[in-house]
């Protein structure tokens, strides 16, 4: 008993000792809308966030319809109404990509922590939904027409228990992506590496485009899915060619003639029109209405979308009898959701220069998964053209996507029933035009191959791995092959153990100037330089940068913050920019002594490139001795270096004699290896 009541004493006492400032630090911290909120400068930013606003919601309506929207049809089967319409990828009825344009949006808008990230419907973790649902619920054989209506949106049975198995896998999804938040693995991030990303994601876009083909050229074929499917597709595709319809395939060229060189012109003249063309909702108005008036769909045979129900569903709990069904595909969902999204978030934040929070980011991610499946809402995720859009437009907050979502709401309201007369055809070719961002990431192959040939290796079986199997099969595969390969690639390196990093620093009078003093810091970086230890390398480089003064006790200091270099990786550094502005009276030069780094990758060369831009931004000269050929090649592949003077030299003597500081310079000792 008495151990017991110690125990309640403590923990009284800890709540106790908790101060109302620690808990609004942690609800700010939690919450980020209650830090932007409060300091939102109306004047200058709630015109282009309204601007911003109102074209994210012509892309959520079009591209949520285009990948939702598409109907689905099981070979063999006629369409006994046009109202029994699902989903391409998800495998759902279309309305409920509207309201998966809704919800998540005000979620993420809440915990996030992206400026210019726009969750909603995303194509990747819809096709891996669809393999839940078709699984679960197949169409074929099925007892449930569309005249069977569950009383819920006027949809039939059938309908609702496909969004139901959709929405189980949002929900676990969202479950599995708070989990991580609670053991704080938004840090193990650094494993996911560009290339792994790249090709994933390409492959995944391959899927998409795949998965249209069908709409594309009119033709009616079953669900195909599991290993080798992609394979499975083109050939079904091939055998059944004559099956091909020509009005649709007229149709979807003729959309994507459109489609491109509108989009190509409004790239090429944005700098000087500050409101692009939104050709896509222009599409479906033109293509809807000569549906309507021509009656294509039953002259021709065209598939169109078909009835759209109006207003909000109620909530209701997801079907948790599927649970244990669909965790494959909640783990996909959870995982490469995720990680597109905090690859566009982390984008968003370096561009305009403020942080994010691996953590916070997955539970914003999860709780956007969870609370909308109470609503019918699919897997959700961050797209790279919602945030392409919102560079374009000028957006500068959140506030820019609560518009959006006000807007989507009238639609589904009132406008959601018009669309009834759109063409499939014309949905699957504005999928496949708004993929062409990611499929043009094949373009980076070249570059991975000049910088780091087991990169180019990394990216290309990733991308085998991703069309053979799936997106969060390819993403398994291209971590564990990433860590593998740096494994066995450590221990071949002659400089495995590190050695300590050595500052050496010299302050002179020039004789142009007195009152002028130049700063020399030398670092040696005896270690490989790849994506494990990058960040590292980079905080503790700044922490040098940053260090002021030439007492023995000062460098003792560095040498402990710079021993382990690799071990350290773990950690996340971190350094603001303010503390590297050097002091207006010093001239600051910078050589980094690169002997020792032995082989690296393109995450390496990237920080190198940054730590260089950086460092002149603030008027810090940077200087390398004793790069090997492959390193310097990589560099000036990688980045902009022009520069009025050499920045590569053959030793450390030919670059302090650069930088002109006098060749009275005391040697500094080598420190034996760890």
């Amino acid at each position: 008993m008495a151990g017991a009541e110690r125990r309640r004493s403590t923990v009284w006492g800890k709540i106790r000792a908790v101060r109302c400032e620690d808990v609004k630090e942690w609800c700010v911290r939690r919450l980020p809308i209650l830090e932007w909120v409060p300091i939102y400068d109306w004047k200058e930013n709630l015109v282009p966030d309204a601007v911003s606003g109102m074209m994210l919601a012509i892309q959520q309506v079009t591209q949520d319809e285009q990948t939702r929207g598409a109907g689905y049809l099981a070979s063999g089967q006629s369409q006994p109404t046009p109202g029994l319409a699902f989903a391409a990828l998800s495998s759902v009825h279309p309305v409920f990509g509207l309201y998966g344009s809704f919800f998540p949006v005000i979620i993420y808008a809440i915990f996030g922590m992206g400026h210019h990230v726009a969750t909603g419907t995303f194509a990747l973790t819809s096709l891996i939904s669809a393999n839940a649902v078709e699984r679960l619920v197949p169409s074929t054989g099925t007892n449930f027409t569309a005249n069977n209506n569950s009383g819920v949106l006027g949809l039939s049975e059938f309908e609702m228990q496909r969004i139901g198995v959709a929405a189980a896998v949002s929900f676990l999804g969202g479950i599995i992506q708070v989990a991580m938040f609670t053991l704080h693995l938004g840090h193990a991030t650094f494993l996911l590496t560009e290339p792994v990303i790249s090709a994933m994601t390409t492959g995944a876009a391959t899927h998409v485009v795949t998965s249209q083909v069908k709409y594309l050229l009119g033709m009616k074929m079953p669900y195909i899915s599991g290993p080798l499917g992609f394979f499975h597709i083109y050939a079904y595709i091939f055998e059944n060619i004559r099956s091909v319809q020509l009005e649709a395939l007229l149709l979807s060229l003729l959309s994507i003639v459109v489609l491109v060189l509108v989009k190509e012109l409004n790239e090429k003249f944005q700098r000087n029109i500050k409101i692009v063309l939104p050709i896509d909702l222009v599409l479906i108005i033109a293509t809807s209405t000569a549906c309507c008036y021509a009656d294509m769909e039953y002259v021709y045979g065209l598939e169109v979308v078909g009835h759209i129900p109006q207003g909000l569903p109620p909530p209701k709990l997801p079907a948790m009898n599927v649970l244990s069904e669909v965790v494959t595909e909640a783990f996909g969902v959870a995982l490469v959701g995720y990680v597109a999204s905090l690859a566009l978030a982390q984008s968003s934040a370096k561009r305009f220069k403020y942080t994010v929070d691996d953590n916070q980011e997955f539970l914003a991610h999860g709780l956007s998964n969870v609370i909308p499946s109470f609503f019918f809402c699919i897997p959700s995720a961050a797209a790279m053209g919602r945030t392409a859009l919102l560079y374009s437009t000028g957006a500068r907050t959140q506030v820019a996507c609560l518009i959006s979502c006000a807007l989507v709401l009238v639609v589904i309201y009132t406008i959601g029933a018009m669309l009834y007369w759109l063409p499939m055809c014309v949905l699957a070719s504005i999928i496949v035009v708004g993929l062409k961002g990611m499929l043009m990431q094949f373009r980076d192959l070249k570059k991975y191959w000049n910088v780091d040939k087991i990169d180019w290796s990394i990216w290309v079986t990733t991308y085998m791995f991703t069309i053979c199997f799936a997106a969060n099969v390819g993403l398994l595969y291209g971590v564990v092959c990433t860590i593998v390969i740096v494994i066995f690639r450590f221990p071949r390196a002659k400089t495995l153990n590190l050695k300590n990093m050595k500052e050496v620093e010299y302050k002179y009078k020039t004789e142009e100037n007195c009152e002028s003093l130049k700063q020399v810091k030398i670092v040696t970086v005896s270690n490989p330089l790849v994506f494990l230890n990058a960040r590292k390398f980079h905080a503790d480089l700044m922490k040098i940068i940053q260090k002021d003064g030439t007492s023995s006790q000062a460098c003792e200091d560095v040498n402990k913050c710079e021993q382990n270099t690799l071990l350290c990786s773990f950690s996340n550094g971190s350094c603001h920019g303010e503390s590297l502005q050097p002091c207006q009276s010093e001239q600051c030069v910078l050589i980094l002594d690169c002997s020792g780094l032995n082989f690296f990758d393109y995450t390496g060369v990237s920080m190198l490139l940054q730590i260089y831009m950086d460092c002149k931004n603030r008027h810090i000269e940077v200087l390398l001795a004793c790069c090997k050929a492959s390193l310097i090649k990589a560099m000036q592949y990688g980045g902009n270096l022009e520069s009025e003077n050499p920045i590569f030299f053959e030793s450390v003597s030919s670059a302090i004699d650069a930088s002109q500081i006098p060749r009275k310079y005391s040697k500094f000792s080598e420190q034996s290896e760890v």
